[in-house]
């Protein structure tokens, strides 16, 4: 592509911005200071005219207490966008939160956005479109394995071949690479949000109690575990009886949670065994001596990595910061983007 001196001079001053569109939670990175904002990706409208109340954490906050008029929403789902405007309104918010840092006005941002790997042309689109009414200058998009592998600092662009399993809140990103190319990939839409309707279903259906997806996710960051702990933990849970009506509390353990679980587990784990039973003996090679990296919010879940280690028969290991490594991986694309050009998916930036 021809060098533009103006988008150069203004690259110069704009804060430039790298995005991990999540369907749990947004993380911004500007270029230059790291990541600066991670929020909830909740907004909050009202009903008829479709209004935003609020976005973020405060929007989350809202969730399961608002008036009649008013709902709490997510507007991607499975990690692509289900409510276009809402979207639109939600990245509008960050990228306006982001400019407020600066104390002297700055052109509009270059963007680089993630997406899951198994998006379609359409899902795109809608990412690109999005990104650029919210917005931006130019706008990129890259896939979130690439993206989440150089967050971790992953060699994706040797030789040498290198893996990462990604487990956001809508989607499990799954690839192999060599020679700054995927090898493999895998995308499959079981991954944190799936998790929470598995406890939300195993406590129905065991305790008749009904819970909310706060709750849930409460009883999955501290319970929750892919891999018999040394010492099983217990909490409370709050709820309504399905038979009364009325509020209950009942005590559930680890073990039991871990039971919930391992329906989405093993789906990740049999997916992960797929991707690596179509790899290349050499690559498979290497990746014996290097490991497996997992990276995003559900890596976090306890003996996860023990259990991959296990069942694939080779080192496991979680990234530094998991949760912020695509958000990161985007951010240093920016850092020198036309060298970093093969690493983008799909559809070439517009400039405004």
């Amino acid at each position: 592509m021809a060098f533009n001196p103006i988008n150069a001079l203004l690259g110069l001053f704009s804060l430039d911005i790298g995005i991990d569109l999540g369907t749990a939670n947004t993380l911004v990175h500007v270029r230059g200071k790291g990541i600066v904002l991670n929020e909830p990706s909740w907004v909050a409208i009202e009903k008829k005219s479709k209004r935003p109340l609020a976005i973020g954490a405060e929007a989350k906050e809202m969730v399961g207490r608002t008036p009649a008029n008013v709902v709490a929403i997510r507007p991607l789902r499975n990690g692509v966008i289900s409510e276009f405007d809402i979207t639109e309104a939600m990245l509008e918010y960050f990228i306006g939160k982001v400019h407020e840092q600066s104390i002297v006005p700055v052109p509009r941002p270059r963007v680089v956005v993630g997406i899951p790997s198994g998006a379609t042309e359409v899902e795109k689109r809608a990412v690109y479109d999005a990104t650029m009414a919210a917005g931006a200058r130019e706008a990129f998009l890259v896939e979130e394995p690439t993206a989440a592998a150089l967050g971790a600092m992953l060699p994706i662009g040797e030789v040498r071949g290198s893996m990462i399993i990604d487990i956001g809140g809508g989607t499990t990103e799954m690839a192999v690479f060599s020679m700054g190319g995927i090898v493999v990939s895998r995308s499959l839409r079981v991954a944190g949000d799936e998790m929470d309707q598995d406890i939300i279903e195993y406590i129905r259906n065991k305790y008749n109690l009904l819970i909310g997806e706060r709750m849930a996710e409460r009883v999955k960051m501290t319970l929750g575990s892919a891999y018999p702990l040394k010492a099983e933990k217990t909490t409370t849970v709050r709820g309504r009886n399905l038979v009364s009506g009325l509020p209950e509390a009942v005590e559930i353990s680890s073990v039991e949670i871990r039971e919930a679980l391992n329906g989405s587990v093993r789906i990740i784990v049999e997916t992960a065994k797929d991707a690596i039973d179509e790899t290349p003996p050499e690559i498979i090679a290497d990746l014996m001596e290097v490991g497996v990296c997992l990276a995003g919010g559900g890596s976090l879940l306890l003996g996860l990595a023990d259990r991959l280690s296990d069942e694939l028969r080779m080192r496991v290991w979680v990234a530094e910061d998991p949760m912020t490594c695509v958000a990161r991986g985007a951010g240093m694309i920016l850092e020198d983007l036309e060298v970093n050009r093969l690493f983008l998916a799909g559809l070439e930036r517009t400039p405004r």
